[in-house]
């Protein structure tokens, strides 16, 4: 059988560790940045995404040609492996060359103006500079990137009119480099810092060639001039680049006396070089400011204690954001007017922000979790929103939109578990600290707290309907039920079964049982009425998640052993396996609401959609950049939610064919029933009364209600024995009047003639009232 791939909805996703790693593609209508181990590009407008896939890690750094014919991408591997680099064609989306000659990491890529070579800086392991050349598709030289004396090299750029020369900053060395075109030899000279000790994070050189800002890891920049001539083909073999100052932004101004010098903190991560000579900084604390150089008349104020840097910059306009700046670039294109320029600019935290230049105003545009997301959870019976748990945080997201709506915070642990209560007033989450806590779906105030829950860690969590009982599973193997109540918080009994971390715990449909997943090869079948083991189901393997079929009668289970398994809930056997995957472990498995549809994810980085029945998958989703940890149905089960280790949350479509048309429902006359909708049926039935009464008409006493013998006479008994199926019968039944309800048959027709059958004195089964007046025998 063909397998189809799922369509996707929409991607939720940035990695913003990466130091520079958001682009704009010259064109000013893609968007370039690092999405775990792939590299996105993305439309501005439409939000379509293409992914450039080939990396076995993490990408650490992204760079795209001036001309935007290439893009580069480097990537970070583990302890003593190459890293790769590779260069991709942006127009094709396929890759043009790579090589692995760095070590562990790389640290930063840079194109030459004329897209020719593509220059790669190893990370503190590798300490190298690699030059490839993107037209002949081979490494043409390498060297040390800094001297023994200095530190590590930790950021590259490239100048903007000599095609073959280019500036590294680091440790303590900042150095101007030159690609000598006849042997492809690499020329270097150091820029002199004299006693002044910087760590450089970042550089940008003027669109002249003729200076540079280098920013440090102290607050503060070096201005350094390059001195090339501007003709690109002149010699610079005896032309040395020189140290202008170590320049800061101007604290508040005194009459008379020396300004100070106020340095960023947390230090410069990004530096942008205007076309009117304006810089716009991003600083480690999240401030983003547009500086200008300020003219001084006369001379410049002496302090009594010499200062490493001096005031030179005055902030025109700053903003603040959440998270260190790791990328600034500016948005231009050919049909954009001034006024309407947008700095993009991506921080730590994994978001993108987009500021108009003329009003510096920013505006959230991207966020996602920037580590690994554990699980997901949607409200019961509604499918438009869906909460996510990751590192320090909750997040609850549209599903339509795809828009953050709320964020709950809980700075330096990790949330592995997340439900919304059957009444959907309440958050429940475990944490790693060992608590269990609630918040409100709508503000995120904490409602409870559970502490001390598991020793180890809460690493498991589930709610029977009713809302009453909770389970929750430890890192040390334990499985816990709490009474839950809103003055207080319980516990009931302590299950000791597992000898190994409890990954994952469900409740049954009829909330008499559960089952919990160990990682010691081991699921357990709880009963909920009387606190104990009902059924234990071994395997060869590490369960990671499990999961009841609708009707509570099977359950699903995954683990490394790469098989989802069929178990009989009653007996506990095993009832079949199917092998899922062919390389990794299952995460993630969740089971339609009408039993007919599963879905799987694992550590191949695949989302697979599976036949409950026949055992096997139709459709496949290909995107994520990280192990799939968790999928789930939304309870429409038009839409498949998956997240990821890297961070990101894809939503796909479920295919056409598996969608229930939904019929319009009719009574068993055929009519067609109208439903009413929540509020309709709440609504207080006033204006459905026939006649209206003024207010001082009310009733002082409301009316008894019938007795037993009125009921009895209400009672239609007209229905005949059930021996009787004479047609003769039904023809003179049909010819009675309404009055005449006797409940025996008659043996003559209306018109006289005589039955075809002989008379039935049996008695009957309905409810007569010589019956029920006699109590309970037949009068005769």
């Amino acid at each position: 059988m063909d397998v189809k791939n799922l369509e996707t909805y929409a991607i939720i996703g940035f990695d913003g560790s990466a130091i520079r790693g958001l682009k704009i593609h010259p064109d000013g209508e893609h968007i370039v940045y690092p999405m775990g181990n792939k590299v996105c590009i993305q439309e501005w407008k439409t939000k379509k995404m293409y992914f450039l896939s080939g990396h076995t890690n993490s990408v650490s750094t992204v760079a795209v040609s001036p001309r935007g014919t290439f893009v580069g991408s480097g990537q970070i591997n583990h302890i003593g492996f190459k890293a790769s680099v590779k260069v991709w064609d942006f127009k094709n989306k396929t890759m043009a060359g790579s090589h692995e000659l760095h070590k562990v990491r790389v640290e930063a890529l840079a194109f030459s103006a004329d897209e020719r070579y593509l220059i790669s800086l190893g990370g503190r392991d590798d300490g190298c500079v690699v030059l490839w050349d993107c037209f002949a598709g081979a490494a043409t030289g390498t060297a040390a990137a800094a001297k023994l004396t200095t530190g590590d090299a930790m950021t590259l750029t490239t100048l903007n009119l000599r095609v073959n020369s280019f500036v590294t900053g680091g440790d303590c060395n900042l150095r101007v480099w030159n690609i000598r075109a006849e042997s492809k030899n690499l020329d270097v000279v150091d820029v002199s810092l004299g006693k002044l000790r910087r760590s450089v994070r970042c550089i940008s050189i003027s669109k002249d060639d003729t200076f540079g800002y280098a920013g440090t890891t102290t607050g503060d920049m070096i201005k350094f001039s390059i001195n090339y001539p501007s003709d690109p083909t002149a010699s610079v073999a005896d032309i040395k680049p020189t140290f202008l100052g170590c320049l800061a932004r101007c604290g508040p101004w005194r009459k008379g006396k020396r300004p100070e010098s106020m340095c960023y903190s947390q230090g410069i991560e990004s530096i942008l070089i205007m076309d009117d000579g304006c810089l716009i900084v991003g600083a480690g604390d999240g401030t983003v400011d547009i500086l200008d150089e300020i003219n001084w008349k006369g001379d410049f104020p002496k302090g009594k204690i010499l200062s490493p840097n001096r005031p030179h910059f005055k902030a025109l306009k700053s903003t603040k954001l959440d998270g260190s700046i790791t990328s600034l670039e500016l948005m231009e294109s050919p049909s954009m007017r001034s006024e309407q320029r947008l700095l993009l600019v991506g921080t730590r935290t994994s978001e993108i922000y987009a500021i108009n230049v003329a009003t510096f105003s920013p505006i959230l545009v991207v966020t996602c979790h920037r580590c690994a997301i554990n699980d997901i959870a949607f409200p019961s019976g509604m499918s438009g929103v869906f909460a996510t748990a990751g590192a320090g945080d909750v997040r609850v997201w549209s599903l339509d939109s795809c828009q953050e709506l709320l964020r709950i915070v809980v700075p330096n642990f990790v949330c592995s578990a997340v439900l919304f209560s059957a009444d959907g007033k309440s958050i429940v989450s475990a944490w790693n600290d060992g608590n269990i806590r609630a918040f409100t779906p709508l503000t995120g105030r904490l409602m409870y707290c559970i502490y001390s829950t598991h020793n180890k860690g809460t690493s498991a969590l589930d709610m029977t309907h009713d809302g009453r009982t909770l389970i929750s599973g430890g890192c040390e193997g334990q499985v816990r039920v709490w009474d839950i109540k809103p003055e207080c918080q319980s516990l009931k009994k302590v299950l000791k079964e597992h000898k190994s971390p409890v990954s994952a715990i469900q409740v049954s449909p009829n909330d008499t049982e559960a089952v919990s997943a160990g990682t010691d090869g081991s699921c357990i079948i709880w009963d909920l009425l009387s606190l104990s083991r009902r059924q234990v189901m071994y395997a060869n393997t590490l369960f990671m998640c499990v999961c009841f079929e609708p009707r509570g009668c099977q359950l699903l289970s995954g683990g490394t052993d790469r098989r989802v398994a069929y178990w009989e809930a009653g007996s506990g056997n095993l009832a079949r396996e199917v092998e899922a995957s062919k390389v990794g472990a299952i995460n993630g498995l969740h089971i339609s609401h009408n039993g007919e549809l599963f879905v799987t994810g694992g550590n191949d980085q695949m989302v697979k959609l599976w036949r409950y029945q026949e055992g096997i998958y139709t459709h496949m989703g290909l995107g994520h950049a990280g192990a799939v940890t968790c999928c789930k149905f939304s309870p429409d089960a038009r839409r498949v939610v998956s997240c990821c280790a890297a961070g990101t949350i894809i939503v796909w479509n479920v295919p056409e064919q598996y969608l229930q048309k939904e019929q319009p429902q009719s009574d068993r006359n055929g009519r067609p029933v109208t439903t009413k909708t929540l509020q309709e049926e709440l609504r207080l039935p006033l204006e459905d009364k026939t006649t209206q009464k003024a207010s001082g008409d009310r009733q002082h006493k409301l009316p008894a209600a019938p007795s037993k013998v009125e009921k009895i006479e209400a009672m239609d008994t007209s229905r005949s024995s059930v021996h009787s199926c004479c047609p003769c019968e039904a023809s003179a039944r049909s010819n009675r009047s309404g009055s005449d309800k006797s409940n025996k048959p008659s043996p003559k027709t209306s018109a006289g003639s005589k039955c075809c059958r002989s008379p039935d004195n049996l008695p009957t089964r309905t409810t007569s009232k010589e019956y029920v007046n006699s109590g309970g025998g037949y009068k005769k």
